[in-house]
């Protein structure tokens, strides 16, 4: 393509101009950049009670849901739309440059966040818009931190590299849990607050010590392929996230005609993106990349996992703190921090698996790990789907456990196989096209996993809830009102922390009721036993697709052409080689450099 033969800067060896410690700087300051913002975006999470509480506005009111969803969801949306933009920045301009810019935002818009004023949908409108813009901030470090990690980093020692960065973003994830179910009941600002003091320091740390060692990339704007793929990508998630909301009686909103035409107005304009990406000079999607078969089958792969594992955080959040804590006597008001802690074992796994599979990656090459984290997931989801509801913890951890030790296999290898297939001055816009279709598919991830719990539920919650509550003496129509509400209240009861059935009954029928059940109501037991067999119809549909999910990635992986390991410390020259086509192993300079020694 035109694009490709565009004139780029050299770039200077990081290890020659900075000293051999360079790339652990690079690597520590990403890797904090990765942590924040993973916590961050987990905290909110985890702290929504809290939020709504204390801004004074109820959640499970049918008019506020979709203040709730973008709560969750507007951030990530964002995300997924702008990383591949600021990627290719980062090409053009400088990754560091784009890095630390991401790393101000993020930081300027954690303190707003914590100064929002007023209450009710004006503070949630405050908090929202904030959200997306720090989304943006987000973007500029998802797109550019892997590519300054491969610049600084040889071939040799990218999986160790990017290994640890992978653990950061994971992990991120929990911790945020644990963080907030702490702090937001001390008060719901500290959970934004928290990052300041890290988003300050590793600003300023970036500012100082980060350089750009990769291979710049002058180039214009691609303006029309940047419009359309926000565009369409836009629409086709913002489909996704009121296709999770009821619509006219309907349990989802799949049959929405808004949401119909969002989505294939979405893809429609996608198609006029790839268009136009095949008639510019220089495209926002390199496309030739797809050429190189490492990393499309590195990426379809990733895709997968993250469609498979993306709204599996949700799920196990809403089965822990709905049904089994309150089983096991904890109130509803302590189950979003014991969620959290219950699901250690995840965490645990990751952090053993990810540094030893980019360790060893980088010596036996990276397809048998990505093959098995792949399959060690599809084996976690078949054992979480024979589960019992009503679980016994120890072999549920161990589950948890495999899904962990699966993941970690699997991310920093893939992410070294699809980096060192990229030509050195296509990295950012490889890692921000990595980045969004991660990114994509954890949102549609999270909207298949809602919509096949709430169909589940939608069979035979109603027929369960009305009768279970007219046999504790609930008036008939009080039940078959309450039976007809659209099951994703009862999940968001669940996910929030709220006691679902005094939300749902309200005081005033509560207080029309015998002392004695209206507390067997709102107790410890009645919701959990009232949701299990419902919750359990739509768990074995939910893990289904997520298995076959895993698999098909497992198949990709083993098709990425296991790219040998390099064995030389010298890090890439800026040569660019030509994209190999489908089926080729990717060629870089420091293989050339490798073959030329050994003969």
């Amino acid at each position: 393509m035109a694009g490709d033969t565009a004139p780029s800067l050299p770039a200077a060896d990081p290890h020659a101009e900075h000293g051999p410690r360079y790339k652990w700087i690079a690597l520590s300051n990403t890797t904090l950049g990765m942590l924040m913002v993973m916590i961050n975006q987990s905290i909110v999470l985890i702290a929504l009670p809290d939020i709504f509480k204390g801004i004074k506005l109820n959640p499970l009111d049918p008019h506020n849901t979709s203040y709730l969803l973008w709560m969750m969801m507007g951030f990530m949306v964002v995300t997924a739309v702008l990383v591949v933009s600021f990627g290719r920045l980062g090409d053009m301009f400088g990754r560091v440059r784009m890095y630390n810019l991401g790393f101000a935002l993020f930081t300027v818009c954690s303190i707003l966040l914590s100064l929002t004023w007023g209450s009710g949908s004006q503070a949630a409108l405050w908090l929202i818009g904030w959200r997306v813009v720090q989304g943006i901030g987000g973007a500029l470090i998802f797109a550019n931190s892997t590519a300054i990690i491969t610049d600084a980093f040889p071939v040799n020692q990218r999986g160790t590299a990017l290994g640890i960065n992978v653990i950061a973003g994971i992990s991120g994830g929990f911790i945020g849990l644990m963080l907030g179910g702490v702090l937001g009941p001390v008060g719901w600002r500290w959970i934004f607050l928290v990052s300041v003091p890290v988003g300050i320091f590793g600003t300023v740390w970036a500012y100082l010590k980060l350089k750009d060692t990769g291979h710049r990339n002058p180039a214009r704007m691609d303006w029309w392929g940047n419009l359309t793929f926000a565009v369409g990508l836009i629409a086709i998630l913002v489909g996704i996230t009121y296709g999770i909301q009821p619509y006219h009686g309907a349990s989802t909103g799949w049959g929405n005609p808004w949401v119909i035409g969002s989505m294939a107005g979405g893809v429609i304009v996608l198609v006029l993106f790839g268009f136009i990406e095949t008639r510019v000079a220089e495209p926002l999607f390199n496309l030739s990349l797809f050429r190189i078969r490492a990393f499309v089958a590195g990426n379809l792969a990733s895709l997968l996992t993250a469609l498979g594992r993306g709204g599996l955080q949700f799920i196990l959040i809403i089965w822990l703190q709905g049904i089994w804590l309150p089983l096991h006597g904890y109130s509803f008001s302590k189950t979003p921090l014991w969620a959290g802690i219950y699901m250690i074992p995840m965490t645990v796994g990751l952090l053993i698996a990810a540094p030893i599979s980019g360790l060893l990656s980088d010596r036996f090459g990276s397809r048998l790990f990505t093959v098995a984290g792949a399959l060690l997931n599809a084996l976690s989801f078949g054992l979480l789907m024979v589960l019992p509801v009503n679980f016994s913890y120890p072999v549920f951890a161990v589950i948890l456990m495999l899904n962990g030790l699966g993941a970690g296999l699997f991310a920093s290898p893939n992410r070294a196989e699809i980096m060192n297939s990229v030509p050195a001055n296509r990295r950012g816009v490889g890692a921000g096209m990595t980045a969004t279709f991660q990114n994509s598919a954890m949102v549609l991830s999270i909207g298949v996993f809602f919509s096949l719990i709430v169909v589940g539920l939608s069979t035979h919650l109603p027929s369960a809830m009305y009768s279970g509550l007219a046999a504790q003496g609930v008036p008939d129509a009080t039940a078959h009102q309450i039976s007809q509400l659209p099951p994703l209240a009862v999940l968001f009861a669940a996910f929030l922390g709220y006691n679902p059935m005094q939300q749902l009954l309200g005081p005033q029928v509560l207080q029309n009721l015998p002392s004695g059940k209206a507390d067997y109501l709102t107790g410890r037991s009645f919701f959990p036993h009232l949701i299990t067999g419902p919750f359990q119809d739509g768990l074995a549909v939910a893990f289904w697709f997520a298995l076959g999910a895993c698999l098909i990635a497992a198949v990709a992986s083993a098709l990425t052409g296991g790219i040998k390991p390099v064995r030389t410390g010298v890090p890439d020259q800026p040569e660019e080689f030509p994209s190999p086509a489908v089926g080729d192993e990717p060629v870089s300079a420091a293989d050339v450099r490798e073959a030329l020694r050994e003969n």
